[in-house]
């Protein structure tokens, strides 16, 4: 969570449940009192207003306020059934939108829940791509995020082209075992003027956006201002990375395919093909 405050959010996090797939859910019940509601009876009126909301969009409220019942403890090994609800991320976006916004914890919750919205979102259009638009969809975020980096790594203390090429191999060697970008760039045969990052598959990529995003985040959050420190970080966020992948089952940067074509050429096809529908366009 890289853009996201652990400590300001840590209530909407720390109450969410995942199910057997991997879906995210939130238990109205648990809901309720970080927001403040003490009364249920005045947060089912919100969740009411979320509901009519939910109808009003469009979506199938069953699907995203789920209807649950509960027993609770009341009074000496008494029990009474209760309402609740499986409320999904929308659910609780439109929850938090119907709340009441004197509350500084519900203005919180609309800036978590709708980061939390609009990531999934990106996440489902990405899985639409085919293979070759999501590497350039994460190349060019590496581009991006690797400029961040040089700017925390250079206020880290890393200055001069030596330095830096250390701080960037140890972050290589960590995630890639050991390999240095020389390795890598030897084991896929590349020309000398290619790039490792062009010709890396989207899971490859994926890793390598992951250790520079984290890299970024350890420097930044440890205010680590020494060059060799700043090294041994990236060198420490390299490894739990592969760390995190072997723990997942998932296959290891070095042992993933080197596609054919490099992203710099994909780029250049799409550019072409483009402007040639565009003049088609025209000429019509």
């Amino acid at each position: 969570m890289s853009d996201l405050n652990i400590k300001e959010y840590g209530g909407f996090e720390e109450i969410k449940h995942t199910d057997e797939v991997g879906n995210e859910y939130w238990l109205a019940r648990e809901l309720a009192p970080i927001l403040e509601y003490a009364r249920w009876e005045n947060f089912q009126r919100v969740l009411d207003r979320a509901m009519l909301a939910c109808k009003n969009s469009g979506y199938n409220i069953k699907n995203e306020f789920r209807d649950l019942t509960k027993f609770i403890e009341h009074g000496k090994g008494v029990k009474r059934k209760v309402a609740d609800y499986n409320l999904s991320r929308y659910a609780c976006y439109l929850i938090v939108q119907n709340g009441d916004p004197r509350k500084e914890v519900i203005a919180l919750g609309q800036t978590y829940f709708a980061i939390q919205t609009r990531r999934q979102e990106v996440a489902d259009y990405f899985n639409l791509l085919d293979e070759e638009n999501k590497r350039l969809v994460v190349r060019g975020n590496i581009k991006q995020w690797n400029q961040m980096l040089a700017e925390s790594a250079h206020h880290a203390g890393v200055i001069d082209d030596g330095e830096y090429a250390r701080f960037q191999n140890a972050g290589y060697m960590g995630l890639y075992g050991g390999e240095t970008v020389e390795d890598i760039h030897k084991r896929k045969g590349l020309e000398p003027k290619e790039k490792i990052l062009d010709f890396m598959n989207s899971s490859e990529l994926a890793a390598n956006l992951f250790r520079i995003t984290l890299a970024d985040e350890k420097l930044k959050t440890e205010r680590v201002s020494d060059p060799e420190a700043a090294t041994i970080a990236h060198s420490i966020v390299g490894q739990e990375v592969r760390g995190a992948i072997k723990r997942a089952g998932g296959i290891l940067p070095e042992d993933q395919p080197t596609p054919e074509k490099s992203a710099e050429q994909i780029a250049k096809e799409q550019i072409k093909k483009m402007k040639a529908r565009k003049s088609l366009m025209l000429d019509e």
